[in-house]
């Protein structure tokens, strides 16, 4: 955070782009690679923003590479596409890189553990166990419907006892889980407190939806922050680890991309800290323009707009 506030202090301050055609057609030519938030950006839930196709068009018209970088776990690239489709915007599976497929790519790739003692206990929905799946990485819990029950009394003794545990599981992921249990804490505590990694796909604290926030995939690692007093490793933004992992696959200048978000503490922190060339943030989400304008504020795009389909003038 001292390293934000310094580039900060160095940089005049947020340039509004709004209805400022020559400032915008600048601004976009100083990169080369613009990579996007999805959630509170391109669309609320399933409410798809004003001229988001078109906007998505204009730049790869222009040459531009693009990136879909989204922190929502509970989707994987597939499920993404599918769902870029149905909005009628153009991308490609391969541009898509979530929070559960970063994931995924560290416990395989980064922690290469050895069978069998390398299986990942999950809490979280059907996106997590894709991506998992993908890198050919084992796993329990997730969506599997005998954890979403009430915890029993007998299952107090066999958590405690260890017979409702598998030796196996060395992780424990979170990520946001709409179907949380007692139960479901319970075993993840117990693995933690067994010697398991505590990883969490991202934290937000909230999920920007049909116009209003819901709770995030950091109310699903909260409990278990709580029970066991240790945080997990985020795999999201603004995670460092997910930026190198977005380089290291795409190939590209950092001085010569830009992040485009809606949230200063994941997208435009994120940007920052990876010293990209520009942040944008838009005010369709869930970050207020007198947050990076106050005096003082610690996260400051280098400009925003009101809402992304202005960069078409």
């Amino acid at each position: 955070m001292q390293a934000i506030k310094s580039l900060v202090a160095a940089s005049p301050g947020p340039q509004y782009l709004t209805g400022d055609k020559a400032s915008i057609d600048a601004f976009i030519d100083k990169f080369d690679v613009f990579l996007f938030d999805c959630d509170g950006v391109l669309w609320s839930g399933d409410h798809l923003f004003a001229r988001i196709p078109e906007t998505i068009a204009m730049l790869r018209e222009k040459g531009k590479q693009l990136v879909f970088v989204t922190n929502n776990s509970t989707k994987s690239r597939g499920d993404y596409k599918k769902k870029f489709d149905s909005m009628g915007i153009a991308a490609k599976e391969e541009e898509v890189f979530g929070s559960s497929y970063s994931a995924a790519i560290y416990i395989a790739r980064i922690m290469k553990l050895e069978a069998p003692k390398n299986k990942v206990y999950v809490l979280g929905e059907s996106g997590v166990e894709q991506e998992l799946e993908s890198e050919k990485v084992p796993y329990c819990g997730g969506t599997d419907p005998l954890l979403r029950r009430d915890m029993m009394p007998e299952d107090f003794k066999n958590v405690a006892n260890g017979s409702l545990l598998d030796d196996n599981v060395a992780i424990v992921l979170t990520g946001l889980d709409y179907h949380p249990s007692y139960l479901k804490y319970a075993l993840g505590m117990a693995y933690i407190r067994r010697g398991a990694k505590f990883l969490a796909t991202n934290i937000d604290s909230t999920l920007p939806s049909a116009g209003s926030l819901f709770p995030g995939a950091g109310s699903t690692s909260a409990p278990l922050i709580k029970a066991t007093g240790q945080e997990p490793l985020a795999l999201g933004k603004p995670s460092q680890a997910m930026m190198d992992a977005i380089e290291g696959k795409f190939q590209f200048d950092r001085k010569k991309a830009c992040m485009i978000g809606d949230r200063l503490n994941t997208d435009i922190q994120f940007g920052i800290e990876g010293g990209l060339g520009g942040t944008l943030c838009v005010l369709t989400g869930v970050s207020k323009k007198e947050e990076f304008l106050a005096a003082g504020a610690e996260v400051v795009p280098s400009a925003y707009v009101d809402e992304l389909g202005d960069l078409l003038g």
